[in-house]
């Protein structure tokens, strides 16, 4: 059914659940899994110089690849090839970034954790996976937190 499966991760438990749950897909029938990590840009107020923009990004970036190796291996354990990409957000949503990567891989399905966060805690630190099933393409299947 799903040949293509893109899955967002961010380093969270979420993020592995959300990988499981792609894991067991391709159990069932051989599909291509894609494990891509955003590197969102960098917005803070600093007006007295005491903030190094580049050692900054350079440490989300590497955060950004333990979590794709993470993710990778436990792909691996599962006896699944993937593919991983470390993406840059480029001052666009995240939301957008990843369909926009979905749609030049050709993803069939895109897998993402959702943190089921409400009231303010939702409006304060907002929605990955709700931009994502919005604005998606392709499918999406939400895989909840614990």
């Amino acid at each position: 059914m799903y040949k293509r499966i893109l899955v967002p991760i961010d380093g969270s438990s979420t993020s592995d659940r959300a990988l499981q749950e792609a894991i067991k897909l391709i159990d069932a029938q051989p599909a291509l899994l894609r494990l891509v990590h955003v590197v969102d840009d960098l917005q803070f107020l600093d007006t007295e110089g005491y903030v190094d923009y580049a050692e900054l990004r350079d440490l989300t970036r590497k955060i950004g690849e333990r979590a794709l190796q993470k993710a990778r291996e436990i792909a691996q354990q599962a006896d699944i090839t993937a593919e991983t990409s470390l993406l840059d957000a480029n001052g666009e949503r995240i939301a957008q970034v990843l369909d926009a990567e979905a749609n030049s891989w050709s993803a069939d399905l895109i897998v993402i954790g959702t943190h089921g966060r409400s009231g303010f805690n939702h409006l304060l630190f907002g929605s990955v996976a709700e931009g994502v099933v919005r604005g998606a393409s392709v499918p999406v299947l939400l895989v909840r937190s614990e």
